[in-house]
């Protein structure tokens, strides 16, 4: 295929602000995370489809396969009560997650996000 960019996972965008490899910020209607460090606008790459280990609120119960939301004060993934700013319906649960666990293994879900009004 003449047209083919790339496999997508990856993407290379201008930082939004200074940002920490590992630690994701809302990209649009993705969440992605950083692959390195970066300066605010650097070109850094970033992660915005597979699955990873995020931290969730801890007092969250999560079912496999639940929509998850992510919670930018708290800078972790919670299922209910997504405040204004917040990234809704951006990831699912690959496992469950109970009470007092504070990790939950998540898949991205690109372009499919909502930002809370």
């Amino acid at each position: 295929m003449k047209n083919a960019h790339s496999s997508g996972d990856t993407i290379t965008i201008p930082a939004p602000a200074d940002v920490k490899s590992g630690v994701p910020f809302i990209y649009g209607s993705s969440l992605a995370v950083p692959v390195t460090d970066a300066k605010l606008g650097d070109l850094v790459a970033v992660q915005i489809e597979r699955a990873f280990t995020f931290p969730k609120l801890a007092a969250a119960v999560v079912p496999g396969g639940a929509k998850l939301h992510w919670d930018v004060q708290g800078g972790q993934f919670i299922v209910a009560g997504a405040d204004v700013g917040d990234l809704e319906n951006c990831a699912i649960a690959i496992d469950a997650a109970g009470v007092n666990e504070t990790t939950v293994v998540a898949k991205l879900l690109p372009g499919v996000g909502t930002v809370k009004a």
